[in-house]
């Protein structure tokens, strides 16, 4: 037995290869460093979906059947209440995406990819006073976000941006969100309650809860000046540094090499904040040089939170919805994963070891 279910095998996947020893991440025989350069949301949906639902595609109509969802989608909006409005971000999608039928269905699997990039932008639009923009089939899925988002057509980088790193964030092994739409998927359950589960996981601050965070940590540092004194006051108070560190890489997340790139055609544009990008990058190199010297024997660098929460805040999303960004990207793993669990494994049931009181003999 290993508490969390460490180094335990718990299935075999064509999805995701997650080698933390060499910091690489593969998607379906892909490395991502190959992927991010040139993928798009909707090519990278369809790599991971092929052969896992009952039709064929291609990439030329999948695209423009994702539009045509997404503008299906929109009527759920009149659903939202102030109760579900006064929630988290993620929340309240989470309530939204709650009222879509379960299946296991090629359409089942397009209306789950389409429902968060907008329920996602209308909700934060909500909370801030503001209406909602209908989708624009036309457009490609990470553009029609950032133009529902903003009500402006977004720029060349920006949308390259956010493709970049819906595409990096799209799988990534059998993480605890993917784990929990496997266990839901194997039920036959359907899709809409795999995604149900695996977002009610990634909302948990150990898992996709933490961007947010990490830009608290810069406005608290407020200039590379004080980088070195703040983190090391802050490991001197135990806490943890972050967007540093992860539960599998022992060397630096490809992911987060991935989101500095894209992050760079937005800094050319002069489409970001230099001076956060200037702070960020006094930040990374102070923790790590502390946090070498302060725990040697650990391998801690930077994560995919770091560079995310800078990359979606230059993109105009706020902090507390995140966590909702992060599922518009995963689900397509989650939805992949869950079909594969379906077609090709068993019902997961593991046994867990008795530790309480055993009664009393007569």
């Amino acid at each position: 037995m290993k508490n969390g279910l460490e180094d335990v095998i718990a299935a075999e996947t064509q999805l995701s290869d997650v080698d933390g020893e060499a910091g690489r991440l593969i998607i379906r025989g892909v490395s991502l460093d190959q992927l991010v350069s040139t993928a798009t949301y909707e090519s990278i949906a369809a790599l991971l979906l092929d052969g896992l639902t009952e039709r064929h595609f291609s990439l030329a109509e999948f695209g423009p059947r994702l539009g045509e969802m997404r503008e299906d989608l929109f009527v759920h909006l009149a659903a939202l209440d102030s109760a579900a409005l006064g929630l988290p971000p993620v929340d309240a999608m989470r309530a939204l995406i709650a009222r879509l039928p379960d299946g296991e269905d090629f359409e089942a699997a397009l209306r789950l990819l389409a429902a968060p990039a907008v329920f996602l932008p209308a909700i934060i639009r909500l909370q801030a006073g503001k209406e909602p923009f209908a989708p624009d089939r036309s457009l490609p899925q990470a553009a029609d976000i950032l133009r529902m988002l903003t009500g402006q057509s977004p720029s060349r980088e920006q949308t390259a941006a956010l493709d970049a790193y819906l595409v990096t964030i799209s799988d990534h092994g059998l993480n605890a969100s993917t784990f929990a739409a496997r266990v839901v998927a194997s039920t036959h359950a359907g899709l809409t309650s795999s995604v149900l589960a695996a977002i009610s996981a990634l909302k948990g601050p150990l898992h996709g809860g933490a961007p947010g965070p990490v830009l608290d940590m810069f406005d608290a540092i407020g200039a590379s000046a004080n980088a070195h004194d703040w983190l090391s006051h802050a490991l001197d108070r135990g806490e943890r540094l972050m967007g540093f560190g992860h539960r599998i890489y022992r060397v630096r997340d490809p992911r987060a090499d991935a989101l500095k790139q894209a992050l760079r055609p937005l800094v050319s544009a002069a489409q970001v904040d230099r001076e956060r990008i200037v702070l960020a990058e006094a930040v990374e190199h102070a923790a790590l040089a502390i946090l070498k010297e302060r725990k040697p024997g650990r391998p801690l660098d930077v994560n995919v939170e770091f560079y995310t929460a800078l990359l979606l805040e230059a993109l105009g999303f706020p902090r507390e919805s995140f966590t909702g960004v992060f599922a518009i990207g995963r689900t397509v793993g989650w939805i992949a994963h869950a079909r594969e669990q379906a077609l090709e494994g068993r019902l997961i049931r593991p046994r867990s070891v008795y530790i309480g009181p055993l009664p009393q003999a007569a």
